[in-house]
């Protein structure tokens, strides 16, 4: 490659303070392939994705770059198509662009990524110079005068497949009409209580046929099993009554009595089979209203690109039950009872022992955490490799049973609480 100053006009030159100065390339040079970037981000929704590979330096001959996949965290036939083959620049040809099909299967996913590498030119004819009548051929003297084909700074691209937000918009979208047409089939009382007594198919098996289907032996077990739930709660008022307002607070008022019929089942049962409150507590109450969040938070952990909002829901979740459960019931009975004047008093019990026991566990748990975000542990928080996943359940499944034995364990005194 040479630098020229070309010749300016005297006139022109008087009203420019500096020559100009432009590159040429070097018409005997076969050229020099790469890739614009070493990385770009294509949504799955794209369809065919197109790659520009540059020809810089030279652009004499007839010259083949080879080219191929490779598999990162996208797999080939699942993510994208895998390719393999050459892209031939003629003479004088200084762009080509490739091609590579992304697969959307219409599902929420991570993003994922995948290789796409060049190989050694290959020259396959030297062209032939502007005004040249010499024939052009393989000679190697021709050859040996002009620079071979090589490669760039670019020669490997990764390619990051995003999440497709119009398909996500779309779910969404669809989301909110569900939702505003259940609201809106919520208009009377009359229509609750037949929704409620009349037995219907499974959602999963609609939404996968997309046909409505009678139901089957499993949705009358489960219709005769809830029945009494889905009558009580068809008391709670449509929420056209009061803009809403009727249908929150006695939907409230039923959680309520609902918990506190559950906390009262709860201490029945440790009393049967001999357990503790404290012991019954910690095992089979806290077991039971934490595994709709576990599997919440299973959920929301693989629709959604980051683990903030499966780790949000779990310990936001617990912190409402704390909170909000404790702390607003025992504000409630220390105000009734100074307005009596009378003092409030509840015993600590195994309380401080349990909270600093799971406190323990809790920064254990989040030390792992922050140490999973190394980048020797490709995935993060809940990702990665089948090793470090597997080593991570089992040592969180670990810290709740060594929870529950350190704790019941406390409670009769086989080891000393504070």
């Amino acid at each position: 490659m040479r630098s020229l100053s070309p010749h300016v006009p005297p006139k022109a030159a008087l009203g420019n303070a500096h020559t100009a100065t432009v590159t040429i390339y070097d018409d005997d040079h076969a050229g020099i392939f790469t890739f614009e970037v070493d990385s770009m981000r294509v949504s799955e929704s794209v369809g065919t994705m197109q790659v520009k590979v540059h020809r810089t330096s030279g652009a004499r001959g007839k010259v083949a770059i080879p080219y191929h996949t490779q598999e990162g965290t996208a797999k080939a036939g699942e993510d994208y198509e895998e390719v393999a083959g050459k892209l031939e620049f003629q003479n004088d040809e200084t762009m080509k662009l490739l091609e590579v099909k992304i697969i959307d299967d219409e599902e929420y996913e991570k993003n994922k990524t995948f290789i796409i590498q060049l190989g050694e030119p290959l020259l396959l004819d030297i062209g032939r110079k502007h005004g040249d009548t010499k024939p052009a051929g393989p000679d190697e003297e021709e050859v040996s005068k002009m620079g071979c084909p090589s490669l760039g700074e670019h020669t490997k691209l990764e390619v990051v497949i995003e999440e497709s937000y119009e398909f996500k918009n779309t779910v969404d979208k669809l989301i909110k009409k569900t939702n505003l047409a259940l609201v809106v089939g919520s208009s009377s009382w009359r229509e609750q209580f037949v929704n409620a007594v009349t037995v219907s198919a499974g959602d999963d098996d609609e939404e996968d046929s997309g046909e409505e289907r009678l139901p089957s032996c499993f949705d009358y077990i489960m219709h005769f099993l809830t029945v009494f739930w889905k009558v009580l709660f068809a008391f709670v008022p449509p929420t056209e009554y009061w803009n809403g307002w009727a249908c929150f607070f006695v939907s409230i008022s039923l959680i309520g009595v609902l918990t506190a019929v559950t906390g009262d089942l709860a201490s029945h049962f440790g009393c049967t089979v001999g357990l503790k409150d404290s012991v019954t507590a910690v095992v089979f109450v806290a077991l039971g209203t934490s595994v709709p969040d576990t599997f919440a938070s299973k959920v929301a952990a693989i629709q959604d690109q980051y683990a903030d909002a499966s780790i949000g829901n779990v310990t936001g979740s617990n912190a409402v039950n704390v909170f909000l459960g404790i702390g607003v019931a025992w504000t409630i009975a220390a105000v009734y009872w100074k307005t009596k004047g009378k003092t409030f008093l509840v015993e600590p019990g195994s309380l401080a022992f349990s909270v600093t026991l799971f406190t323990i566990m809790a920064f254990v748990c989040v030390l792992m955490l922050m140490y999973r975000r190394r980048a020797s542990v490709a995935g993060g928080e809940l990702g990665g490799p089948r090793t470090a996943k597997y080593l991570t359940s089992i040592l969180f499944f670990s810290l709740w049973l060594i929870y529950i034995m350190l704790a019941s364990l406390e409670a009769y005194c086989h080891v000393p609480g504070f």
